[in-house]
């Protein structure tokens, strides 16, 4: 994509160059009454096209601006959304498991399981 846009720059600059060439002839251009401007005609079409360039060069850097700040509120809204939803507490004890390349061979053998306590009252039984 680099490429294309530098060769439509490059061409554009050939043709702003034989436009030059061609057409060096002094002209008058009144701005006021009493105001006249004696140029050259391809420093007025130069004049002519940054200015027509300007306003749309402005309006897509404020396009790109404006994506930029809303794509990284929703970057950040979905972030804090992710953070919400993933749980804070830590993952249930594995130790109990078996390890993951154990042979055959090899025996594991499991802790037993701890006794469960029970409801806690106060009547002895």
């Amino acid at each position: 994509m680099q490429f294309v846009r530098t060769f439509l720059w490059v061409l554009i600059l050939f043709g702003l160059l034989a436009f030059s060439y061609f057409n060096w002839q002094p002209v008058e251009v009144t701005i006021w009454e009493n105001l006249v401007l004696e140029t050259k005609v391809p420093a007025l079409v130069v004049v002519s096209f940054l200015l027509g360039l300007l306003p749309m060069w402005l309006i897509h850097r404020g396009a790109q601006w404006r994506a930029k700040r809303r794509i990284s509120s929703l970057e950040a809204a979905a972030e804090s959304q992710r953070r919400l939803a993933t749980p804070s507490t830590p993952p249930a004890d594995t130790t109990a498991s078996p390890a993951p390349f154990a042979s055959s061979t090899t025996t594991t053998t499991a802790r037993p399981p701890e006794p469960d306590a029970g409801p806690l009252t106060s009547d002895p039984v």
